[in-house]
């Protein structure tokens, strides 16, 4: 691998991630994290290790899992080789820390961030690695404030690195967490990239980095912003509806839920974005002008919000 690229220190990096996370969700929550340390026997189709680390039923967050896990195998999925063909069936490398917040209060939304990195080897052929992630929020009643805060954390991120990749990035998770099947938006969107190693390896896990870092300024404001406003069953009944959404999109469209199956995995640890409890509304319709309809008409709209 060119520029003397050290994969070791992607992983080093990616632990001390899931514990400055988790360890920020603690001083919110008080409620301790069940740590599920597992590894994958050689005679399964991945082999690896990787900790997943989940909070249930806590007075902030009702479901929080943050997971971490280093794999290899001797095939590359279907999933990962869609875009480069030249590398299907190459055995393969993966890590990285996926997550997602389920909160409690219906004014609080789910926020989800994934940083991954994927090693092919091909036989006679150089390594070659490249990186995806992003982050994306899902709010339940909107603000203009938590939306723009949210995306401008983001556009910060990736601005040392190029002006052009946050307009890119914005576009990319826009398109891709999009419940098609409804033509509707997962949320209001965030950042979204994969298949990058565009600036050369060490640049391209520089702004992994930097991604990663930002999670916790982008979301937790929020969180402390709305996580004591009151809220009764029509906010709650609410909640669980538009949950439903986030399920369809991971298990119809989402690649890395794909990924994982199609490879392997681990399935617990694959389906920790799974909401703790969720509803469904045949052709529910809200009123017109309520926080509910706006939602939908305001916010789940592709707009440029910084």
């Amino acid at each position: 691998m060119s520029e003397n690229f050290d994969i070791s220190t992607v992983r080093h990096y990616l632990e001390g991630l899931q514990q400055r996370i988790t360890s920020s969700l603690n001083e919110i929550d008080a409620t301790p994290f069940v740590v599920d340390a597992w590894h994958k026997e050689p005679h399964e189709p991945l082999q690896g290790q990787g900790t997943t680390m989940i909070m249930e039923g806590g007075p902030v967050f009702e479901r929080a899992g943050c997971g971490f896990s280093h794999v290899s195998g001797p095939k590359l999925p279907p999933s990962a080789t869609a875009h480069r063909p030249e590398l299907a069936g190459a055995p393969f490398e993966a890590m990285g820390v996926s997550l997602v917040f389920h909160p409690r209060n219906p004014y609080v939304p789910t926020v989800h961030m994934n940083v991954r990195t994927i090693v092919a080897k091909p036989e006679g052929l150089a390594p070659v690695a490249w990186f995806g992630g992003g982050m994306d929020l899902t709010p339940y009643y909107g603000f203009e404030d938590d939306t723009v805060h949210f995306h401008q954390t983001c556009k910060d991120a990736l601005t040392p690195f190029g002006a052009e990749l946050h307009p890119r990035f914005k576009a990319w998770c826009d398109t891709y967490f999009c419940n098609k099947h409804r033509q509707e938006q997962r949320g209001v969107g965030g950042i979204f990239f994969d298949d990058f190693s565009e600036l050369g390896m060490n640049q391209s896990f520089a702004m992994m980095q930097s991604v990663g870092d930002a999670l916790l300024p982008a979301y937790l404001p929020i969180v402390q912003a709305r996580k004591d406003t009151a809220y009764g069953e029509r906010e709650r009944d609410f909640q669980l509806y538009r949950r439903g959404r986030y399920v369809e999109f991971n298990l119809v469209w989402d690649r890395g839920t794909h990924f994982g199956l199609q490879s392997g995995g681990r399935t617990e640890s694959i389906l920790l974005s799974m909401p703790p409890l969720v509803s469904w509304s045949y052709n529910r319709a809200d009123e017109k002008e309520s926080p509910e309809a706006q939602l939908l008409n305001h916010y789940l709209v592709p707009k440029d919000w910084v």
